[in-house]
């Protein structure tokens, strides 16, 4: 399936849904492209898993920001293979640096360069440490098997929507009962 079909399938999957992330964040090894990058050279020219550049294109087209979270040795190889692919211009942040903590580094950081509270914020990694780490924060998080695809995108923003829903459902019960408790106190 080419980019711009991809695109026009992610565009129509966002279409279905009333609420969507203000911002998307990917891991980059396993995530977007199929390989480490501290196992290649910057002078091949990298390939992206097949759905990632057409998903990415269609966020863009939609309005929502996208960013980058990823831990590697190597950042300068990471930036050049963005380069190389032409996605470099895309991302509002790109978090790239090697940690020995979890990625709750990368999205304080993202946090405070885009001001996206951490539950308007979809995130795709290819470790379930990381998601586990990074849901903790309040962030909707998907793991990966085989990199990003149309189905990965489906499952994270279905599950994003559900999220969103479940906390202003929650949100409302509150401002009932407060407001209830609130009336009665009023009226004695």
């Amino acid at each position: 399936m080419g980019e711009e079909k991809v695109k026009e399938e992610a565009l129509q999957m966002m279409a279905m849904f009333q609420v969507l992330p203000r911002l998307v964040v990917f891991d980059l090894d396993y995530t977007l492209w199929p390989f480490y990058c501290e196992c290649r050279s910057k002078r091949e020219m990298p390939s992206p898993y097949p759905h990632a550049k057409g998903i990415l294109c269609a966020l863009k087209d939609k309005g929502i920001d996208v960013a980058i979270a990823s831990r590697s040795p190597t950042p300068d190889i990471a930036k050049t293979f963005l380069e190389k692919l032409s996605l470099k211009s895309m991302f509002v942040a790109q978090e790239i640096f090697s940690s020995w903590s979890h990625k709750t580094e990368h999205f304080q950081r993202i946090h405070s360069r885009t001001g996206v509270p951490f539950n308007s914020m979809l995130f795709f990694d290819d470790e379930d440490r990381n998601i586990e780490a990074v849901s903790k924060m309040g962030v909707t998080s998907i793991l990966v098997g085989n990199g990003v695809n149309l189905g990965a995108f489906r499952q994270g923003l279905a599950k994003f929507s559900e999220n969103y829903n479940t906390v202003e459902k929650n949100k409302q019960r509150w401002r009932t009962k407060f407001t209830k408790d609130g009336d009665s106190s009023e009226k004695k």
